[in-house]
């Protein structure tokens, strides 16, 4: 049984520490724990790991967010998977720092990353993880916000909850979406 991650970010390394790419980190953070690397290959970065007899592949698209349908369909033509098994992660800035929610359908809540999917897909029938960067931003500041460096306080949690996002990752190709998203939709 395969599992496709997309982890959504934009590339270069004047992002790698933004807020708008939690999705590369999460992946990073899948990959180092397998000790395994990310490979460049047509639309993405992509990774292959295995846990517990499952095999994930991680897609970190190379197609900057607004495209990242392109890169999504790809890899789910090209390994064979099904949407049921498509997991997509990105930010939310409706959520609070930290906080996750995974959804089994639903709106693009106005994520560029989420909107191209859904209209490379043709429906909203897809996983998502959304993790929470928080609003603490002026009116009209949002791009400058999720484009943003995270804050000192930000920085000293980030890790432990990438971590509680991996174990979600996890959780879904082992327990199923139902029991994953009762599971961490409540912590």
């Amino acid at each position: 049984m395969k599992y496709l991650i997309a982890g959504l970010g934009n590339i270069g390394s004047e992002y790698a520490e933004t807020r708008h790419n939690i999705g590369f980190k999460v992946l990073d953070a899948l990959a180092g724990a397998s000790n395994s690397f990310f490979s460049t290959d047509r639309y993405a970065s992509v990774c292959e790991i295995k846990h517990k007899g499952k095999t994930f592949v991680l897609i970190k698209p190379s197609t900057y967010m607004n495209l990242s349908g392109n890169a999504v369909r790809y890899w789910m033509q090209h390994e064979k998977i099904s949407t049921a098994n498509l997991m997509v992660i990105t930010d939310d800035l409706a959520l609070p720092f930290g906080k996750i929610r995974i959804r089994q359908r639903g709106s693009d809540g106005g994520h560029n990353g989420l909107k191209h999917i859904q209209q490379i897909l043709g429906n909203d029938q897809y996983i998502r993880m959304r993790f929470g960067v928080g609003s603490a931003f002026s009116k009209g500041q949002q791009v400058d916000y999720v484009l943003g460096e995270w804050d000192a306080t930000e920085k000293i949690d980030l890790e432990a909850h990438i971590t509680k996002c991996t174990e979600a990752v996890y959780s879904f190709g082992h327990i199923g979406i139902e029991r994953t998203m009762n599971f961490f939709n409540t912590k």
